[in-house]
């Protein structure tokens, strides 16, 4: 069936609805030609009848010319018209008119009276008139006249009857009616009508019509009739006319129409319209056929395409589409069928990859909680192992770019080397990993946990490098630990965090941790808001210079009062900073508030050179010593007020642009402190090479040093060989008055710590340093 909307039904209504259009043309075309032939063809036959009406008329009035002069030159008729013998003038005038078969002949006086006539319904009065009406058309040149006489038209010839002076006028004439009227319309077969209309006598009609057409034509058509020359409508018939004026004179008039019927003469192409209409319908038949089985051919195969293209929109890919055809909508078929093939390949590869880790080719998140969840649902007892890779940025700094992409694809090759049947292995983000251990306990899990370490510790090898990495691993099992995905997989990330903080790099999830990572979270995110809500502040904890017995230095701390939660301590949040990324901002802000206070102080006659701690993310960006003199032309402090507390290790990331960033500090007259010597790895060719002018010795050598203590060989050797280096030595942590004696001894240049004073805000550090310095005593913790 086809439906009217259907592609099938557009295609076959489209070539009907041509082919029409062309049947229509054409056969309006023919129409046209028809009638254009038609009427010019009647055009032609009206003139050839006029030449031959008129021809006809001329021999007609010829045969009565030359018959009347035989009547007026006949010695017996000019004899008894002039003895006035009436009856031998009617028989001559009736025996000359017999001969040429006239209608009427008659003799007239020179006055015009009527002297004899051989027509009785011609009296003296008609005669008198015609008499004037011969006269004057004579006058004007005419020697044939066609006069209405009663109801008649006559053809008339006039000619004088001399004896030899004039006598008489002899006047013959034809009776002009329906025979003359047909014997024209079979010499030219045109219809002829002759209307002759006088002033005071109805007009007179002869017409080859029908009776029925000839009343239409003068009831209906009588004015259109006096004025047509070409087409007319009488009936239901229409006619091409022609008129002629034949003749007209003081109150009378004749003038001859004739038509053509061009409705008979278009009946001849009637076969040929119903052949063309034959033609047509046949042809509009054949081309039904051929638009139904043409779209049939097209429709199907495009519903075909169209049935699988919405199974494809289902998500089924794998319906067959067998189209043997050599033509477009075969190559069609054979495209569609590729991006069949195509998409539902890249259906599988999208939906593969919206599970697995493009890198590692592992599941990701999304398919790790999934089977977790199915686990769960299971009940069957699971452990999370969250390993979480501390140092992939170090590696890609050390083995160059995409150095952690192939150091990740080791790892996750080698974790799954290690996996029993059933166990499964995920990559969550960059840096962590998880194992999910089916049927485990949180006992068995810390077995393989502390396997997995083991594995972990061995060295990889990228490209010619082997390279060590940092690993924790957490742990958390089901049901001891969490009964939800979401809540397992965030305390094995929390026992993966604390995990970092232990050195066995391994930790079991411990009950209470939530709380600690949701203020962690919560530190975190206000963390960001801190400097714009004027949170933060700094602390100065006064540095004594030990051989002056003077406090000259200062260092800044830096405290956060959040509004909640109290005094937050730096060793919470400034790990914190460091591993979100917020540190740098919070470096930038206690620079700009230290050069503030430094220019109030300065403004009040304190002048104190301030110790500030730059963090590893600062010391590798290479827009810091810009930035720093900026803050210093806009605070107007100079350069030698600042030192500027680094790390070894904060160095060693980045060597090459950390030591240019030292330079560029340098070059602002700011000074450099080494913090923390001695507590990790320590190179005396790096020392060397910064631009330092200080080395502060880390408090965990100076709080409880004395005489026997084993650090004291340690701090000794560091003060000797820091001088060497042309280096200042600042001690850090000083508690003990015995621990400043000893430092005095061994000419530490310096000392700052709880026996001298606590950090103090900016007023009460103002006023500390404004007293007399009391003998150095141990204060309280």
């Amino acid at each position: 069936m086809m439906l009217p909307n259907s592609f099938q039904a557009r295609i076959t209504s489209v070539l009907i609805l041509l082919l029409l259009v062309v049947v229509g043309a054409l056969y309006v075309a023919v129409q046209t030609a028809t009638n254009v032939a038609v009427r010019s063809q009647a055009r032609e036959q009206l003139d050839v009848g006029t030449r031959v009406f008129e021809q006809l008329l001329d021999v007609r009035g010829r045969q009565l010319h030359d018959a009347v002069q035989v009547l007026a030159a006949d010695f017996g008729f000019k004899a008894a018209a002039a003895s006035d013998d009436s009856a031998t003038i009617r028989s001559a005038l009736a025996n000359h008119g017999a001969r040429i078969n006239a209608s009427a002949v008659m003799m007239l006086g020179l006055d015009g009276s009527l002297e004899v006539s051989t027509d009785p319904r011609i009296s003296g009065q008609v005669a008198a008139r015609l008499s004037d009406q011969v006269m004057a058309q004579q006058r004007a040149g005419a020697q044939i006249f066609l006069m209405p006489i009663g109801d008649s038209i006559y053809l008339l010839v006039q000619a004088t009857v001399n004896a030899p002076l004039p006598i008489a006028r002899v006047m013959m004439g034809f009776k002009v009616d329906e025979v003359f009227a047909r014997e024209l319309r079979d010499l030219t077969l045109l219809e002829l009508t002759l209307v002759a209309s006088q002033a005071d006598q109805p007009a007179i009609w002869i017409s080859t019509l029908s009776a029925a057409t000839q009343a239409l034509l003068q009831d209906d058509m009588q004015v259109e009739l006096a004025a047509a020359d070409d087409m007319m409508l009488v009936g239901a018939e229409r006619y091409l006319g022609q008129r002629l004026v034949l003749a007209s004179g003081d109150g009378f008039q004749v003038q001859a129409l004739l038509h053509k019927s061009m409705t008979q003469a278009q009946q001849a192409f009637a076969p040929l319209d119903r052949n063309i209409l034959l033609i047509a319908l046949a042809a509009l038949l054949a081309s039904l056929g051929g638009a139904l089985l043409l779209a049939r051919t097209i429709s199907q195969p495009v519903r075909r395409l169209a049935a699988v293209a919405e199974r494809v929109g289902q998500g089924d890919y794998q319906m067959p589409l067998e189209l043997h055809r050599s033509d477009e909508l075969g190559s069609l078929a054979k495209a569609f069928h590729s991006m069949q093939l195509s998409i539902a390949e890249r259906e599988r590869q999208l939906a593969h990859n919206a599970l697995h880790d493009p890198l590692t080719g592992l599941p990701n998140r999304t398919l790790a909680l999934e089977r977790l969840g199915s686990a769960i649902a299971a009940g069957r007892p699971t452990a999370l192992l969250y390993v979480g890779v501390g140092n992939l940025r170090a590696v890609n700094d050390s083995c160059g770019p995409g150095a952690s992409d192939l150091a990740l694809q080791q790892l996750s090759q080698r974790l799954q080397g290690s996996l029993r049947p059933g166990d499964s292995l995920a990559q969550l983000m960059t840096s962590e990993l998880l194992l999910l251990l089916e049927n485990s306990d949180g006992d068995s899990a810390i077995v393989v946990g502390d396997r997995l370490q083991q594995l972990l510790s061995q060295p990889l090898l990228i490209g010619n490098q082997e390279v060590m990495l940092d690993c924790c691993v957490g742990i958390a099992a089901f049901p001891a630990d969490g009964e939800t995905p979401d809540d397992l997989l965030r305390r094995a990330s929390i026992a993966m965090q604390d995990a970092a903080q232990l050195p066995g790099r391994l930790q079991m999830y411990e009950r209470g941790r939530d709380a600690a990572h949701q203020r962690q979270i919560r530190l975190i995110r206000d963390l960001r808001l801190a400097p714009d809500n004027a949170e933060l502040l700094l602390h100065y904890q006064p540095k004594l210079d030990i051989a002056a017995g003077q406090v000259r230095q200062a260092e800044a701390l830096l405290r956060w009062q959040h509004p909640q939660l109290g005094m937050i301590s730096p060793g919470e949040f400034i790990p914190l900073a460091e591993r979100t990324g917020s540190i740098q901002s919070l470096t930038a802000w206690v620079i700009e508030e230290s050069l503030r206070q430094l220019r109030e102080w300065n403004g009040r006659g304190l002048h104190v050179q301030l110790s500030l701690n730059i963090s590893t993310e600062d010391l590798v960006d290479p827009k810091l010593p810009t930035r720093v003199s900026q803050l210093l032309a806009r605070y107007q402090v100079p350069g030698e007020q600042l030192i500027f507390e680094i790390t070894e290790s904060g160095v060693m990331v980045n060597p090459t642009l950390a030591l240019q960033v030292l330079h560029d500090l340098r070059d602002l007259g700011i000074s450099l402190s080494v913090d923390d010597f001695g507590t990790g790895y320590s190179s005396l060719t790096q020392l060397k090479r910064m631009p330092v002018q200080e080395l502060k010795i880390d408090q965990s050598f100076i709080r409880d040093l004395d005489d026997d203590s084993e650090d004291a060989v340690i701090v000794r050797s560091t003060i000797d060989m820091s001088h060497s280096l042309g280096l200042k030595v600042v001690a850090e942590g000083v508690e003990l008055a015995c621990s400043l004696r000893l430092l005095e001894r061994w000419q530490c240049d310096a000392a700052q710590g709880y026996l001298i004073s606590r950090p103090l805000p900016a007023a009460a550090f103002e006023a500390w340093i404004a007293q007399p310095l009391q003998p150095p005593v141990r204060k309280p913790s």
